[in-house]
């Protein structure tokens, strides 16, 4: 039963939350729907509902929940009581903004997720309204001009365990993994989709024992060139490239990541293949397929294993990650 039908929105944490928000709208090229509290609330030009970005400060860089939309009412009500069977269950939340009643629950890695039907759309001021009816708003490119949410990535001490809760729990459709040749039952990423991509969650291997953490969000661009010219965005902008750009042999993604003033790592996608089969088995990967890195003659650097908020590793974890973490997408 399909219960899901997107990944809606995702709330992170910023030290520095002025220059996060000239990040975002400036650079990335988000929206600003609206201030509330410590948050502000942002979307990219092609995101339908009010926001899929909710960024509120904090004293580090982290992951505050994850939003998924449901397929209909009456896959928020199944949902929930898978959720309620497993004891992960938080109760509901009233308060949201953008969206109405969500319930609210912990994966088994930690995560702070909710899950809600009722939404928000967008609605374009004067003047900002499409001249093309089938997109939310006008096309009026800034910065990087990212289109709409792509994916989250979260870190875990079990990827092979939390993806199984997923599917089994959620429906999430289990599409492609990685593990190592010294390791070869030891699943080190992971990559679930509750749509036609190739992921909209990725699961990342973490040794730290501290829940709850994320490596990464990301943004889609139509096409390869648009992140090629995002990679001069950048550039100009004077923010730093950590990795790509490059292309992905998990999803086939083409692939540009950087970090954010308040520390976070913000990817951007384009491309990738499309997948709508029910009875899909996972696909394996070892490294040397290229499994991170589609060409296979580019090591990803090591900083690309930390995830947020930052955690000081034992000299025996970060052994393990240094030999790991050329593995994730």
């Amino acid at each position: 039963m399909r219960l899901l039908s997107q990944l809606a929105h995702v709330q992170i944490l910023t030290p520095n939350p002025d220059e996060s928000l000239r990040f975002f709208t400036e650079v990335l090229g988000l929206e600003e729907s609206t201030r509330v509290g410590g948050s502000v609330y942002l979307r990219a030009w092609g995101d339908f509902f009010h926001h899929t970005l909710q960024l509120t400060e904090a004293s580090a860089p982290g992951l505050a929940h994850i939003g998924w939309r449901a397929d209909g009412p009456e896959e928020l009500a199944a949902a929930v009581a898978r959720i309620e069977a497993t004891g992960l269950g938080e109760g509901w939340y009233e308060g949201a903004i953008g969206h109405g009643p969500a319930y609210r629950y912990r994966s088994p890695g930690g995560h702070l997720h909710e899950v809600f039907w009722e939404v928000e759309r967008y609605e374009p001021p004067a003047g900002m309204e499409s001249p093309f009816p089938n997109r939310p708003q006008r096309y009026v490119p800034r910065g990087v001009a990212a289109r709409c949410l792509d994916h989250v990535t979260i870190a875990t001490a079990d990827p092979e365990g939390d993806v199984n809760w997923y599917r089994d729990t959620l429906g999430h459709r289990y599409m492609e993994y990685t593990v190592t040749p010294d390791r070869p039952d030891f699943v080190v990423f992971a990559m679930t989709t509750v749509c036609e991509r190739a992921h909209d969650l990725g699961v990342v291997w973490d040794p730290s024992g501290v829940p709850g953490r994320i490596n990464h969000l990301a943004y889609f661009v139509d096409s390869r060139e648009e992140l090629l010219r995002a990679a001069d965005v950048y550039l100009n902008a004077g923010v730093a490239i950590e990795f790509g750009p490059g292309k992905h042999g998990m999803g086939e993604q083409d692939y540009l990541y950087v970090r954010e003033p308040g520390g976070m790592r913000v990817e951007l996608n384009a491309g990738g293949y499309r997948n709508y089969e029910p009875d899909w088995e996972p696909v394996r990967y070892e490294p040397q397929q290229g499994s991170n890195v589609f060409y296979r003659n580019l090591a990803m650097p090591h900083s690309m294993f930390e995830s947020f908020p930052p955690v000081e590793l034992s000299p025996a974890d970060a052994g393990s990650a240094k030999a790991t973490s050329g593995l994730f997408t």
